[in-house]
């Protein structure tokens, strides 16, 4: 049977299509081709299943999964903005609510609800689950641009405080991965990929 749920779900599904076309600053892994948001997302959640046992705290991790698979999807209106941006802050913005209720409110209305509250709750990153997701995010460019010589970091000229700044939301979610993720930002400043 068809029903008008299912339609709302179907119609959400070819909406979020739209993500993969959204482009992002950092570039792939030792590549210089740009990612696209979608791809972006496949990858935190593949990197939560993988890291989940380093999360500090227990996690849920199918919360974690649906926070860094729908994290981004505001972004199909808002757009992306750099992390380093300096004329725009990279916290949840007006245009992102708009944008969170709009796409969100294409699904049924109980199901909108909890994306919305999940989204909500990946912005405020104060439950563990969300601290963990957040860590997801942060590493991956951290990964990305050591990778790539630098990166976004040298292509916009990026010091290393505002990048420690950054990725401090690291130890947050896992002490062991905010160790590595230092040693990795300790070794750009050595190479010379990262201005300190």
């Amino acid at each position: 049977m068809i029903t008008e749920g299912l339609m709302k779900q179907i119609s959400f599904i070819k909406e979020i299509d739209k993500l993969k076309y959204i482009q992002r600053r950092t570039k792939l892994f030792n590549s210089e081709r740009c990612e696209n948001d979608a791809e972006h997302s496949w990858h935190l959640a593949m990197m939560a299943i993988v890291l989940a046992e380093h999360s500090d705290k227990p996690v849920n991790i199918l919360k974690v999964l649906k926070m860094v698979l729908i994290h981004d999807l505001v972004e199909i209106d808002a757009g992306d903005t750099f992390i380093y941006d300096t004329s725009k802050n990279h916290t949840n913005t007006d245009e992102e609510r708009i944008a969170a209720i709009r796409i969100f409110g294409l699904l049924p209305k109980k199901q909108a609800e909890e994306f919305i509250a999940i989204w909500e709750e990946f912005e405020e990153g104060i439950s563990d689950d969300a601290k963990f997701a957040k860590a997801m995010d942060r590493l991956e460019p951290l990964l990305q641009n050591t990778s790539n010589n630098g990166g976004t970091w040298r292509e916009f000229n990026v010091p290393y405080e505002k990048v420690y700044a950054k990725k401090k939301a690291i130890k947050e979610g896992s002490s062991s991965i905010w160790a590595y993720a230092q040693q990795l930002l300790n070794e750009s400043v050595e190479k010379g990929i990262l201005k300190k």
